[in-house]
């Protein structure tokens, strides 16, 4: 049996061993006319990963993310996708990431809003220029299902990432990016505190609709203040349905450039997160299917005490990028841990090619239990088990 890392990384941190921020990281931000001095950190700690400046400033919207999509799982991908749209425009060397500091809750909440008629205006004693809504407009014509088939709601919510770049001592607001949550499934109901009903959006529709509210996001924000000549990209994410066990994905993305007040043309995006087992992961990838199948087997065949386990698969340009298995089990003691987790990791090496990227999650009714992970061409994978 090979050998394993069982890790307490807290003793390594605490050991003395971190690396001591040193003065000459220091820079100063300018942000409306005030100066304020942040250090960003000597240490990278993979280059695909964006460094950020210390103290961590939280997104203006912070929050509101919850509210406005339809699970956990999207609400890590819409996070951690637009992250990655951000690499085919800005570089983790040059740039530094920040948290969205210029589209407040205010201004966000509106933008969510349905356009309003004239006659909803004047019921409702605002003024045109309050009518900021990118969802279309709902004219109250015909029976409920009606109105929200011709009219459903199609932006959930806009996120903002800024990036920042150096210049000598000073950092600055060096490009944008902005990720357009768009609904595949427009909820609805009849009545107050009455059933939710279904209207579901198709793709292509969805598409020609998160790009028209992109030329408009972009027009909104080359007039505010500071943002006129930056460059920015625009991402449209299409989030999974509330019931789905893996998230949306996103799918097309245009860049402008500097003081460009249009988009460039729109590219797309080839990613998809897949449910193992499921039809449609058999259909397209088969033989990763089966691997894991292997190990499920194995895993009922030996421990009867689990709930059954599920993988989420994730793929770009349709080639395997990783596996995340979640192993739900009852568990009667520390041993009983030790045991399964030693046991699931044999199988992890045995069963799973040299290729694959995969994060084993073992959880109990406790919480978090044990994490097995192993990359791609490790010969030993990293195992640690919560005390």
């Amino acid at each position: 049996m090979k050998k394993w890392l069982i890790s307490s990384l807290i003793i390594l941190l605490l050991s003395g061993c971190a690396p001591q921020i040193k003065k000459e990281n220091e820079v100063v931000q300018e942000k409306d006319e005030k100066k304020e001095t942040s250090i960003i950190p000597n240490y990278q700690i993979s280059d695909s990963l964006y460094r950020t400046t210390i103290p961590f400033k939280p997104s203006k919207t912070r929050g509101m993310v919850v509210d406005r999509l339809n699970s956990t799982y999207d609400i890590n991908e819409f996070e951690t996708g637009l992250m990655r749209v951000a690499k085919e425009n800005f570089s983790t060397d040059t740039y530094f990431f920040q948290e969205g500091q210029n589209l407040d809750q205010e201004t966000v909440r509106s933008w969510l809003n349905r356009k309003y008629t004239k006659a909803q205006l004047k019921e409702l004693k605002l003024d045109e220029e309050d009518n900021v809504g990118l969802n279309p407009v709902n004219d109250k014509k015909g029976s409920v299902e009606e109105q929200n088939e011709k009219s459903p709601i199609y932006l959930a919510h806009i996120l903002e990432h800024d990036y920042l770049v150096k210049d000598g001592k000073t950092v600055k607001l060096g490009g944008m990016v902005i990720g357009l949550a768009l609904n595949s499934v427009h909820y609805y109901q009849k009545e107050q505190y009455g059933a939710t009903f279904e209207q579901p959006i198709e793709h292509a529709k969805l598409e020609a609709e998160g790009k028209k509210i992109a030329d408009e996001v972009l027009k909104r924000l080359r007039s505010m203040e500071g943002l006129s000549n930056i460059p920015i990209t625009i991402a449209l994410f299409e989030q999974n349905s509330k019931n789905a066990v893996v998230p949306g994905s996103f799918f097309a993305y245009a860049h402008a450039a500097k003081g460009n007040s249009s988009l460039g043309d729109w590219k797309k995006i080839d990613e998809k997160h897949y449910l193992f087992p499921s039809s449609d992961a058999e259909d397209d990838h088969r033989e990763d299917v089966a691997y894991f199948m292997r190990f499920k087997d194995d895993i009922e065949k030996y421990f009867p005490n689990y709930n059954g386990l599920i993988g989420r698969a994730f793929y770009k340009n349709d080639q395997f990028v990783n596996l995340e298995i979640d192993i739900p089990i009852q568990l009667y003691g520390e041993a009983e841990v030790i045991g399964f987790t030693q046991w699931a990791t044999s199988l992890v090496m045995d069963h799973f090619p040299d290729y694959f990227n995969v994060n084993v999650n073992i959880s109990s009714i406790n919480g978090a239990e044990a994490l097995i992970s192993k990359k791609s061409g490790d010969k030993e994978p990293f195992v640690h088990i919560y005390k």
